[in-house]
């Protein structure tokens, strides 16, 4: 018997079946997915939450009429006098009166009871008592002057009228609305990314992924790309609240709206994978999560405009991707630009994500 007739032939060494290139990215994508039903927190925190904060705010900043100034005028001669002339001048409908003694008027106006006092000086004239520093004093000095000087026989030299004007569009909710898309893009982008990130690395479920023929790149998209699904629900739930419960408009293109929205979720999504990339505990990514986010809350025009702040600042505040999400956003539904109008901002969106992703891809650890 011969050598080759002694050795056991081996059986062919199976080949292993192909998978499709984006396999692992659609399996990630649909785990994402499917840890919504067992995390229903995130329904509130994502979608209700938002609604109850403008419900809330836009209640308490809604339009209303203008506050009636409370006056105390000083008993004596000539009180009943201006009492009758501020009860029958153009303001009577913005000014309450009450008399009262001298030393009860002016304590009352310290506590803050009334917004200025008024003494005759018994000659027919008046004497202001009023706290220049508040803002309310100031304007009841100004309309219970103007209303007696008119009462008197003054008049405008310049004619001129007033029109009123309370249009959807300069509202408060109309330019809070916007901003607390914005936020909540950036907030679900993420606390949403870079939260499940360091939780699985913890789980050691990271580990398992290793052995897989799965890209890092792949497994990175596919916690970017789950916002994206979300993105349409958050913004259209958001501005259909608006639109039912205030009577908001929305003049720009809903396409737009979305593609800005999406654009500003991958951002904010890779911006939360670059802060998790190398965190192991809850706690660290969850400091660094804040130290991110808290500039953007303060400057960037969520809840009142950055053009408050001293013009020095603007354009770092600009750059600011939360700044520039919101400004696309408002541009859009306020003010209906198209999306040509906003290549600067998306630029400046498309810069702060794409380099945030490049740095995370780099950066990242499974362990």
């Amino acid at each position: 018997m011969t050598v080759a007739q002694q050795t056991p032939t081996l059986p062919a060494r199976a080949t292993p079946p192909k998978t499709n290139r984006w396999s692992g990215f659609a399996h990630i994508l649909g785990a994402r997915m499917k840890e919504l039903k067992r995390e229903p927190e995130v329904i509130f925190w994502v979608f209700v939450f938002p609604l109850l904060l403008a419900l809330g705010l836009g209640i308490a900043f809604r339009n209303k009429p203008a506050d009636t100034s409370s006056v105390a005028i000083i008993a004596g001669p000539g009180a009943q006098q201006a009492q009758g002339l501020l009860q029958s001048g153009s303001q009577k409908s913005a000014i309450h009166t009450t008399l009262l003694t001298r030393g009860q008027a002016m304590q009352d106006l310290r506590l803050g009871k009334y917004d200025m006092v008024i003494e005759p000086d018994g000659k027919g004239g008046y004497q202001y008592h009023y706290d220049p520093a508040r803002p309310e004093s100031v304007l009841a000095h100004t309309m219970v002057n103007d209303a007696l000087q008119s009462a008197a026989g003054r008049k405008d030299p310049i004619a001129t009228s007033v029109v009123t004007s309370s249009e959807p569009g300069s509202r408060y909710i109309d330019f809070l609305i916007p901003g607390l898309l914005g936020m909540n893009l950036m907030n679900s982008g993420m606390w949403g990314i870079g939260f499940a990130l360091v939780e699985m690395r913890q789980r050691k479920l990271l580990k398992r992924f290793v052995a897989t023929p799965m890209r890092r790149s792949d497994f990175l998209l596919a916690l970017t790309a789950s916002r994206l699904i979300l993105m349409v629900v958050e913004i259209g739930l958001l501005l259909v609240f608006g639109i039912t419960v205030f009577h908001m408009i929305v003049l720009g293109s809903w396409f737009t709206i979305m593609l800005i929205g999406a654009i500003g979720s991958v951002t904010f999504g890779a911006i939360g994978l670059l802060t998790a990339s190398r965190a192991q505990k809850i706690e660290s990514v969850s400091g660094l999560i804040n130290v991110v986010m808290m500039p953007m809350w303060i400057f960037s025009g969520v809840f009142f405009s950055y053009e408050r702040f001293p013009a020095v600042f603007h354009p770092f505040i600009r750059a600011l991707p939360l700044t520039a999400l919101n400004d696309a956003l408002r541009a859009t539904i306020l003010q209906g630009q198209p999306l040509a109008a906003q290549g600067w901002r998306l630029l400046v969106l498309l810069l702060w994500g794409g380099i945030s992703f490049i740095l995370a891809l780099r950066w990242f650890r499974w362990t």
